[in-house]
């Protein structure tokens, strides 16, 4: 179960993708212990957790503010993470145990049963612990520790885009049916591949999605994003 923090955070991030909280924006603890209806301590806890992931900044004197991700930036990210993912997945199917290939079966079994039921909430969150189980199957605690920084940043996004882009939930539950198989019968180079593409779909998905939110914004343009949110916009040249 997720801590008060914890959920403070998830609630900031969601927010700062969808860009109800603006780039550049103050974050005051005061004011968003009000908000929550909390002491200043989670909230505290939770904007060093978002700094941490980058999605915050943090300054002297200055306290917390929304981060600048440009678009660039973002495929940045999603390069990276999906280089550590593949690498975890051929890892995983090398190295991991009876009881954790049982896990992740089981995961993937309930992940399904999500689908059959239209269940989008329930299919995210095993969705995020499928993930969590292979990182941890793959036995090297400082790639799991790089792979969940990065997923973290990248998680507001992922899960805008996730409960918006029509039938990601079933082609999901495909690219994870090829990856738990691969991962079960211990062939890493199938794992590494399926993982990869996966990275891959998902990725193409959110730089589409905020593509569309810039055509949306008047047409073709050179626009800067921040944490999903454009803010400028100039001629393309």
């Amino acid at each position: 179960m997720s801590t008060l923090s914890e959920r403070i955070s998830q609630k900031l991030g969601a927010d700062i993708a969808s860009g109800r909280l603006p780039p550049g924006a103050k974050l005051d603890e005061e004011s968003l212990a009000k908000r929550f209806k909390v002491s200043r301590s989670p909230v505290r806890d939770a904007l060093r957790h978002l700094a941490a992931t980058r999605l915050v900044e943090s300054e002297p004197r200055r306290g917390f503010s929304v981060a600048v991700i440009d678009i660039a930036g973002l495929q940045d990210m999603f390069e990276a993470v999906a280089e550590l993912e593949a690498l975890c997945a051929r890892f995983c199917a090398l190295r991991a145990g009876a009881p954790e290939r049982k896990t992740i079966e089981g995961l993937h079994r309930q992940g399904l049963a999500a689908v059959k039921g239209r269940d989008l909430s329930g299919y995210s969150r095993l969705n995020e612990a499928f993930h969590r189980a292979i990182y941890s199957a793959a036995r090297n605690r400082n790639l799991e520790a790089l792979t969940l920084e990065l997923r973290q940043r990248l998680a507001p996004f992922r899960s805008r885009v996730f409960f918006h882009v029509e039938n990601r939930m079933r082609s999901s539950s495909q690219e994870h049916d090829l990856l738990a198989r691969a991962i079960l019968r211990g062939d890493a180079e199938a794992a590494s591949r399926a993982m990869r593409g996966h990275a891959a779909s998902a990725a193409a998905n959110v730089m589409e999605y905020f593509r569309r939110h810039e055509l949306a914004f008047g047409g073709p343009s050179k626009r800067v994003y921040k944490n999903g949110a454009a803010v400028h916009k100039a001629p393309v040249r």
